[in-house]
């Protein structure tokens, strides 16, 4: 029995020593909660030494996050969300530059900042989510124009996210810019606003909301479509507008002054690499490490009309941007 007890303290030891030598890295995500599981449990699983710690906000609340925490940073990495917020980090000194990473200099250039403040890992393209049921009740087509979601078939019917909290929204309204101009995107966005059942903080939420019959139709990234409502069998269509849609490059980066930013370069240097991306499969994200295997049913740039799309404007005009979307919309 002693002897028992003594192998039950030593081993009760050695878990604590492990314990205590466990390294903590705290991590700010844009994705989706059960996404991004995904990454971080495969993370652990191949680094058990280190223990993520992470907070999933909408893009939008990351940046106003990192703008509170300027003075005192509380994370070390920003995962996920469409480069134009990363751009803005940078211009507000939030970020880390990281060049060192063999996954960043590989890359092509038109993923990645040219100083190594951020990087691309997937693709994303704006697309529409609407519940078949409802197409089917009311006789009508899945939407395949921008102007189709001003019929009044739709009226009260729509969900989507506020551009001010979800990178999925903004990347909706500099879309329509880029492909109206600024004035008649934001008199389309108006009409478009009376058309809204409620408005969401986080992009991919209208996904589920549409599954569910709860409203008729939303827009939200192809790949949040595919997985949180195709892929789950709920009865909804994906489809894009033939006038031209938007498009994420999704990114990562180190925050400045992290607690633990040689635990963040460890997660940026795996993520960067084929095994990882191949994980994005399990949510249908076009990977950007031209080695990640791909998953059926993939949406890829060559099969949609895409608008030419300036990240670097979208960033420098976000906060004007937005506030004249409020005072149009009310919201």
């Amino acid at each position: 029995m002693r002897k028992l007890l003594l192998l039950g303290v030593i081993l009760l030891g050695i878990a604590l020593v492990g314990a205590a030598e466990k390294k903590v890295l705290h991590v700010y995500t844009a994705l989706d909660v059960d996404e991004a599981k995904i990454y971080i449990e495969a993370f652990e699983a191949t680094h058990p030494d280190i223990d993520v710690q992470w907070v999933r906000l909408s893009a939008g609340e990351v940046l106003a996050r990192l703008r509170a925490e300027a003075g005192n940073p509380q994370a070390s990495l920003w995962f996920g969300g469409p480069s134009d917020t990363f751009i803005v980090a940078k211009m507000d000194g939030l970020l880390e530059p990281y060049t060192e990473s063999l996954g960043w200099q590989y890359l092509d250039k038109k993923f990645k900042d040219p100083e190594g403040y951020w990087v691309g890992i997937y693709l994303g393209f704006i697309g529409f989510v609407t519940n078949k049921d409802f197409l089917e009740k009311h006789g009508i087509e899945p939407p395949d124009s921008w102007y189709d979601l001003l019929d009044p078939v739709f009226k009260g019917e729509l969900s989507m996210a506020y551009p001010y909290t979800s990178g999925t929204g903004y990347t909706r309204l500099a879309t329509l810019v880029f492909l109206l101009g600024e004035d008649k995107a934001l008199e389309f966005e108006k009409k478009l606003s009376e058309q809204i059942h409620h408005y969401t903080r986080a992009g991919s939420a209208c996904v589920t909301e549409v599954g569910l019959g709860e409203v008729a139709g939303g827009i939200a990234f192809a790949h949040d479509i595919i997985a949180k409502g195709i892929a789950k069998g709920y009865p909804v269509v994906l489809s894009f507008p033939k006038e031209g849609t938007g498009y994420e490059v999704g990114g990562m980066a180190l925050l400045k002054g992290g607690p633990e930013l040689e635990l963040a370069k460890v997660f940026y240097d795996w993520m960067l690499s084929a095994e990882a991306q191949s994980l994005f499969k399990k949510w249908y994200r076009l990977p950007l490490n031209p080695e990640a295997e791909l998953a059926e049913g993939l949406v890829t740039a060559d099969q949609l009309p895409l608008v030419n799309y300036d990240a670097l404007w979208a960033a420098q005009n976000r906060d004007r941007l937005i506030e004249r979307w409020r005072e149009v919309t009310g919201y």
